[in-house]
């Protein structure tokens, strides 16, 4: 490499400039010992984390180690799910956020890494932070570090090819819009040299009762959001749930605190087969949850990958700002008993940068057109079966 592209490279952001000189301590830092195990840097949310669970049982296999020799270092997110999901691995979370702002924190987990002195870094992410993910297998100094080429587009160009040039090796997974699922095994079957079938995402999880009242068979209302644009309206919500009390089902609204805003809307339903456990469950008792629903409706949000990878029969509302993606599923890795509902718009692909909309609070038309009456019927037909 030349020495203007590794001390003065072209076209990086003012924050790159911030944290240079942690790239410095970490490449001085002394490191004995025989480098050994791999990393996995899986800086994402619940949801992408288990479409790829399932790829790291192939993790061992690839690179001929024990799965305790694997670290997956993924986020503060998931972390409850870690002994559940991840047994057998080591699993390191991290704050992701503090990693890409803060100086002292950014510099205490490099130096984490660094000091690990692993043999290989992986990432496998397409959709991904080059100042997080890219920098962490950078950072880990590993004597292999194998990644995937991301989604680039302009304004993003020059610190990928930076970080890119400094891989080892870089797999083409496929162009935008292929979906995750096959993404990971597209990138495992380039590893391994012989092809792998995608299969259907998954997690491990326990067969434990949830923290409910005994009933009827139960339907559960994800309503929430960390992004307004994703969630159907709760009025939506509202009126499919009257239709699963009508029909004699017990209806559970889950959320976090952020969803109490429901929580007198609820109470107006005055019926005791309606179920508030808003800001109650952990997040291994809301999977315990999931797991036993006769049906779970949903918007595209990680409680609802959850629900699909724990085998609950699953109604996903799909908006269209990288349709394809992530949702819906493709056919060879759709998980039986789910179904996707979109409302198709012209303006498909626009990474959720939505101007159709009268305020940021408003929910993405491409999902707020989906209509009660495809939401009730795809329950009610799965909840017949």
């Amino acid at each position: 490499m030349e020495l203007r592209d590794i001390l003065a490279p072209t076209g990086m952001r003012r924050r790159w400039w911030l944290f240079r000189p942690i790239d410095a301590l970490v490449a001085l830092w002394p490191v004995r010992g025989k480098r050994k195990g791999v990393v996995v840097v899986r800086m994402d949310g619940i949801g992408d984390m288990v479409m790829f669970r399932r790829a790291l049982d192939h993790y061992p296999a690839a690179f001929g180690v024990d799965r305790s020799e694997i670290t997956v270092l993924g986020c503060n997110s998931w972390r409850g799910l870690g002994p559940e999901v991840f047994d057998g691995f080591n699993l390191v979370t991290i704050d992701e956020h503090a990693y890409e702002k803060k100086w002292l924190y950014r510099l205490k987990i490099s130096l984490w890494l660094r000091r690990r002195n692993f043999k290989v870094a992986v990432c496998d992410m397409f959709m991904r932070k080059v100042m997080t993910a890219d920098t962490l297998v950078w950072h880990s100094r590993a004597e292999e570090r194998v990644v995937c080429l991301p989604f680039i587009t302009e304004r993003t160009r020059a610190e990928y090819g930076w970080y890119l040039r400094r891989a080892t090796r870089v797999i083409d997974t496929g162009p935008y819009p292929t979906h995750e699922s096959l993404r990971h095994f597209t990138f495992l079957s380039a590893l391994t040299g012989r092809e792998l079938p995608p299969e259907v995402p998954a997690i491990p999880w326990r067969d434990q009762a949830p923290k409910l009242p005994d009933g009827a068979p139960y339907v559960v209302m994800n309503f929430g959001s960390n992004e307004p644009g994703r969630r159907w309206p709760f009025d939506n919500f509202l009126a499919v749930a009257r239709h699963c009390l009508d029909a004699g089902l017990r209806v559970v609204f889950v959320g976090a605190g952020q969803e109490a805003f429901a929580k007198p809307r609820i109470a107006e339903l005055n019926d005791a087969n309606a179920i508030d456990t808003i800001g109650a469950l952990k997040l291994g008792e809301l999977v315990d949850v999931l797991k036993h629903a006769a049906c779970v409706l949903t918007n595209d949000t990680g409680p609802g990958h959850l629900a699909l990878g724990v085998g609950a029969p699953t109604v996903l509302l799909a908006g269209g700002g990288h349709f394809g993606s992530f949702v819906p599923y493709p056919p060879k890795t759709r998980p039986p008993g789910s179904a996707f509902l979109n409302h198709p718009m012209e303006c498909y692909h626009c990474l959720w940068v939505c101007p159709k909309r009268a305020s940021r609070a408003d929910a993405f038309p491409c999902v707020a057109e989906i209509s009660v009456n495809q939401a009730w019927e795809a329950v009610r037909r799965i909840v017949g079966k």
